[in-house]
């Protein structure tokens, strides 16, 4: 008997299952290490059922997706939506965790379910995958021994053009590389208070819809980045400062 059937009928494993990045990723974008890891499940915790269940798809587990049990954890989920996912942790069975895109738990709720497994003394099984954080912060030039990823940003534009000088500032008292994110839809607006809150001299990575056939990754300083501002609307994008 192979470990993961070992592991399945004794106790309760919770894998992170990494996702595809963009919709016109190569099926073995995902690792056949991934596959083989995950091929048994049939009890998972997901962002979004839909996309979820397309992952699924590509995977090809053993079960058909009738026969799996899905629930959602996600911003909109309330404290009660915890209890079934606590008593489907207590059933002696592995379950996945699944995000929209790249790795979960990484600017994603799933580190709430990773937190209560430790907590019961779950084991927690990080599976390789593509990060946009990280593979936008390869990418830049910028320090990588030294960073910060903040997420998002305040969508107040008083309190994120505060928060953007902040980093600025860290990025220079600190020598740190400074990296945040925002919804796709709201990217033109952060964008612009960047430039507008940014000394000319500060360099900007723009790394957009990474690993897709038409995602770009540029470096250049904001006063450069100025002189040509791209339309970011509605596309996944990781912004990185840096010197």
């Amino acid at each position: 008997m192979n470990n993961s059937s070992t592991n399945t009928l004794n106790k309760t494993r919770l894998l992170l299952i990494p996702n595809y990045l963009a919709d016109d990723n190569p099926l073995d974008f995902i690792a056949d290490f991934v596959r083989q890891q995950v091929h048994h499940l049939k009890h998972f915790v997901v962002e979004n059922e839909k996309v979820a269940r397309g992952l699924i798809k590509k995977l090809k587990l053993a079960s058909s997706q009738q026969e799996l049990t899905i629930l959602l954890w996600n911003e909109h989920s309330k404290p009660e939506d915890m209890r079934e996912i606590i008593d489907m942790l207590k059933h002696g069975v592995d379950v996945g965790i699944i995000t929209d895109a790249g790795l979960p738990c990484i600017a994603d709720p799933g580190a709430d379910i990773v937190k209560i497994a430790h907590e019961k003394g779950i084991e927690v099984v990080p599976l390789p995958g593509a990060s946009s954080i990280f593979m936008a912060l390869m990418a830049s030039g910028f320090n990588g021994q030294g960073f910060t990823f903040s997420g998002y940003l305040p969508i107040d534009k008083i309190q994120r053009a505060k928060r953007i000088k902040q980093l600025e500032s860290d990025l220079i008292s600190r020598k740190q590389t400074q990296i945040f994110m925002e919804a796709p839809y709201r990217n033109n607006q952060l964008l612009s208070d960047v430039l507008a809150n940014c000394a000319a001299q500060t360099k900007l990575c723009i790394a957009c819809n990474i690993s897709a056939l038409d995602g770009f990754i540029k470096t250049k300083s904001v006063a450069q980045w100025r002189q040509q501002v791209p339309d970011l609307h509605k596309k996944p994008v990781i912004f990185v400062l840096g010197n």
